[in-house]
């Protein structure tokens, strides 16, 4: 699960890169009833997103040329500077350097991983990061498909010291590793990784994280994203020991999850 009282290496934030922010805002009230709002008059488009008056994730233009539609995951840092230096030690690069938001809320850096794989450093100030998770309409899990599952493990546990646990996919279809913060233990676990060829990965090829959210009915969430211009590309399914999923995409193609976990869905 994902908690907001966030410790280094742990998901902290969420946004969204899309061609067209009002499109977006739209799609994703429609579909998890988020209410969107700018983050300040400067702020270049940033727009924060609310459920029950809690910020769930944000979205902004896209800013990088060529670049798709997708989300970043924010990952807590004591240290920026120190993250950035054995994130590059360990093969991954920097996309943009450490930058502060306001006076005091804290700094970002956005890096790529030795695979390719897109993610992000939060240094909190003043703010910690997302006030609502680990409920539906927010965020509860992040995953990353990968070429090469080994490798990325080691480069996360180098930067954050992760721990990991192997648990083997149903009918021989491979290995998903869930990730944990450093001592976090199995109840702190927030994320898996997963191993996929460059031919079944979307975006030509690259890997990327995507994130999971909560939904207290898989199916009519699924009806609200194709509804509203989304597609599923595979789903809704029921996974045995995690809950009823789908793997969806917003209309600009971002993708994400939605999950009723197990229990909530019995």
């Amino acid at each position: 699960m994902i908690t907001t009282d966030f410790v280094p290496g742990s998901p902290c934030w969420l946004d969204l890169g899309a061609p067209a922010v009002d499109a977006a805002a739209a799609f994703y009230g429609a579909v998890f009833d988020w209410q969107a709002a700018p983050y300040g008059e400067d702020a270049g488009g940033y727009t924060l997103f609310r459920l029950d008056g809690k910020v769930v994730g944000a979205v902004g233009p896209l800013t990088e040329a060529g670049a798709r539609s997708a989300w970043t995951v924010y990952f807590n840092t004591p240290d920026a500077e120190a993250t950035i230096a054995s994130a590059e030690r360990a093969g991954g690069a920097v996309r943009t350097p450490p930058a502060e938001v306001g006076d005091t809320e804290g700094r970002f850096a956005q890096l790529t991983d030795p695979q390719g794989a897109y993610f992000a450093i939060w240094q909190p100030g003043r703010y910690p990061g997302l006030e609502l998770t680990d409920e539906p309409g927010s965020l509860g899990w992040i995953e990353l498909y990968t070429t090469d599952s080994a490798a990325a493990q080691a480069f996360y546990q180098e930067i954050f010291g992760w721990t990991t646990q192997d648990i083997p996919l149903p009918g021989g279809g491979g290995t998903y590793t869930l990730i944990a913060p450093e001592g976090g233990g199995e109840e702190r676990m927030h994320g898996g990784i997963m191993g996929v060829p460059a031919d079944l990965l979307k975006g030509g090829g690259r890997p990327y994280w995507h994130p999971v959210f909560g939904s207290s009915d898989c199916d009519a969430t699924v009806a609200l994203v194709t509804s509203n211009g989304g597609a599923v590309s595979m789903g809704p399914e029921t996974a045995e020991g995690v809950g009823r999923l789908a793997v969806c995409t917003d209309p600009a193609g971002a993708e994400f999850v939605v999950l009723t976990p197990e229990a909530a869905a019995a």
